[in-house]
């Protein structure tokens, strides 16, 4: 499959589900790489498949190859995962101060 150029940009990823391309696109800005999400939906239907549902990350093409590599690997190991799901205790964390009106700390 050809891939796709956009005014220079080019797609490293592409899907129909927006959550998923700026899931992709904040990986990619961590690791250094900017990147861009352009979406090719068209809003009067509520598609989430085929070519007029289209959401794309785009890269400079300089960083198209540091961007694919990266893609190419997992973010974390099932083991990586594992140990910081049982590390965690939502018990532990503090809620955040607020005001009575909710617009703040109250210190």
């Amino acid at each position: 499959m050809k891939q796709a150029q956009f005014d220079g940009w080019l797609s490293v990823f592409d899907s129909g589900t927006d959550y998923e391309c700026e899931m992709v696109k904040n990986r990619l800005l961590d690791a250094g790489i900017h990147a861009v999400i352009m979406t090719k939906k068209d809003s009067a239907f509520n598609l989430s498949h085929g070519s007029m549902s289209r959401i794309y990350v785009l890269v400079s093409p300089e960083m198209e190859g540091t961007a694919q590599s990266l893609l190419s690997t997992d973010a974390f190991s099932t083991e990586e995962l594992t140990a910081a799901a049982l590390a965690s205790n939502p018990e532990q964390v503090e809620a955040p101060d607020r005001e009575p009106n909710g617009s703040g700390s109250a210190k």
